[in-house]
Order: structure tokens, then sequence, then C-alpha cells
């Protein structure tokens, strides 16, 4: 079968690859859509949490053998461990996620756990099932800010994240505010509904969501928070921490990381998915998926979300 595959430190290539066997526990899914993860673009420029050769591709819909409609959740946890009984699964000491730590669907086929399905109804289409996992870190993050009400709320950066994050969270705060370096980026932002978008964040806010993950959006993030404000960082580009740790201190300000999202928040964004504009994404057919993913881990910034479909 073909399967897009990191090969070597910032390479990716279409290859013909055994297709997957299940073991005890796995269904076959064929993959319909999958989209190309921020992450992924910068995370192959040198192997480490990514070895090769691996078939990245951890936000994916597709069919199962037996003809259901499936979006997967990429995230394996024990089950059984303090952290998991808590049902804070996505802190699980042993997790690990498809596509990362095991093949995934970047391919035709892909062997996941029946466990981590779930129904994909049919009103939805395949690609907005592919930004549900997307989604469903917008919605994770936007409860570990507190899911305030009549918040001044901005987020720095308008790519797949950040603009996820703005579908979330306008539907409760008061004003949202979206930075971003990109022209289109911004517009994109405001035609799903920013209150203002610009290239830096000005004042102060009460949550600032950071989708970027840089030194520098690090250190905005904590200077432009009201005291007692909420930072979120989900953003995953450095681990340059970035802040002075003195105004942490004296104007109680909290920083919070999110990683991914527990059941019930996958299960909320399959939801929402029929009520917010996913339609901004762009699909592209696996056998193009090299050229595509080149081209934005160089820098291409008019297509925002790529998907591709086997």
């Amino acid at each position: 079968m073909q399967a897009m595959v990191f090969t070597a430190p910032g390479v990716v290539e279409i290859l013909d690859v055994e297709r997957p066997e299940p073991a005890p526990g796995e269904v076959v899914v064929k993959v319909e859509s999958s989209g190309i993860c921020g992450s992924e673009l910068h995370g192959i420029s040198k192997p480490g949490f990514r070895q090769p050769p691996l078939v990245m591709g951890h936000e994916f819909a597709g069919t199962t053998a037996d003809g259901r409609r499936v979006v997967v959740n990429p995230l394996v946890s024990c089950g059984e461990c303090d952290l998991c009984q808590a049902r804070r699964r996505q802190l699980c000491r042993v997790r690990s996620i498809i596509g990362i730590h095991r093949p995934g669907g970047f391919a035709q086929e892909v062997v996941v756990p029946e466990q981590m399905l779930h129904t994909l109804p049919d009103h939805l289409s395949w690609d907005q099932g592919a930004m549900v996992e997307p989604l469903a870190n917008a919605v994770h993050a936007w409860n570990v800010a507190g899911a305030p009400t009549a918040a001044r709320v901005g987020i720095i950066g308008a790519g797949t994240i950040g603009l996820v994050s703005l579908l979330v969270a306008r539907r409760d705060a008061a004003e949202v505010v979206v930075t971003d370096l990109s022209q289109e980026r911004r517009a994109m932002a405001s035609e799903l509904g920013a209150d203002v978008v610009a290239t830096e964040l000005e004042g102060e806010f009460d949550v600032i969501i950071d989708a970027v993950g840089a030194g520098a959006t690090h250190k905005a993030s904590i200077d432009h928070l009201k005291p007692g404000g909420t930072t979120v960082w989900i953003g995953l580009l450095s681990p340059e921490a970035g802040f002075d740790a003195m105004d942490l201190i004296r104007s109680e300000k909290t920083i919070r990381g999110t990683f991914t999202y527990s059941n019930e928040e996958f299960a909320r964004a399959i939801d929402l998915a029929d009520e917010v504009d996913l339609s901004w994404a762009t699909s592209f057919s696996l056998s193009q998926g090299a050229d595509i993913f080149t081209q934005l881990m160089n820098g291409r910034s008019d297509v925002i979300k790529a998907l591709l479909r086997p």
C-alpha cells in the first residue's frame, strides 16, 4: 500500500509499504482523510520524539472493515495507573500516540486499538472528521484555562491550533484577539470571528493561549496577562521558557501547560465539529503529500491546514 514515510531528518517520502496486520484487540482502518500537524512539520528536523522510518499522522478518520465510519483518538493510555483512574489519561506515564510511537494515518490503511474508535456521524464529512483531533486539543486548552466567560482572550498564532482555539473561545469570551505574522492567517482569523487581529498583542488579557510555543511568544503570553491572569501553552515550537519569573510571582500570574485531551473532550470535539466552521482546511491526495509537507515545512503559509486523502 502507499504511505508517506518520515525517512530521515527533514525528509518525508511516498513509499510502498506492507499492509498492516491487526493484533488481538486491534482493527484496520481504511484512511479517508488525515491532517498534517504543525508539530510534525517542525518535529522531524532531527530525530527525537519521532524516529525514522515512521508513518506519521495522528489526525485521521476512515472506515473499518465492517463498514463503520470512525474518527480515531490517537492517544493510547494504560487505563490502569493512578492518572488514568483519575480520568486524566492524557497524563498517563506510559502513554503512546498513534503516528508517533507506532504507524499512523499518512497511509491507505492503519491499525489502531478498537477502544480508540469513535463513531463519525453520517452528517460529518471525512475532512471534518480529520479536524476533530486538533479541535479536541482546543477544547482541552479552554478547559485548562478555566473556560472563563466574559473574558478578554488573546491567542498567539493563527495556524490550525490557534484557529480552533479561536472557534472554541469565542463561544464564551467577551473579546478574542488573534495575532499572527501572516496576513493570510490573520484574514482567516477575522473571517472565523476574531474581534481583533494584529501582528502582536497589545494591552492586558484575562487569558492568553500561546499556540506557537517559541521563547518570544512564551514571554509575550506572560507580559500581556492581567495580574492574576492565566496563560495556556499549547504550541510546541521550542523548549525555551522566555519569561520573567519575578513578574510571574509578583503579579500572581499562572502558566498552564496543556497536552492532548480527555476521552470526554475528544467526544465533545466530535459534537463541536458540526457547530463550528472547519471549511478552511485544504485537501490533497496522499500522492501529493511529500511535496505539500515539504512546502509547509519550508514556510508556505497560504495553506493553513493540509489534509491528505489516500
